[in-house]
């Protein structure tokens, strides 16, 4: 599992990974050269990613 998410979604990110798997995440930070993603919950551009 990985979600790509803004700043103003991570705690919705972060939430849904527990939900989800169960057990603490793993919170990064997109690489500036790595941002061609979009957040899952708008269209922002996603600056972290919430990963297993």
């Amino acid at each position: 599992m990985k979600i790509y998410c803004c700043l103003e979604h991570t705690e919705l990110a972060l939430d849904v990974a527990v939900d989800e798997i169960e057990l603490a995440p793993v919170f990064k930070e997109i690489d500036e050269n790595e941002r061609n993603h979009t957040c899952e919950y708008c269209e922002n551009l996603a600056l972290y990613t919430v990963e297993n």
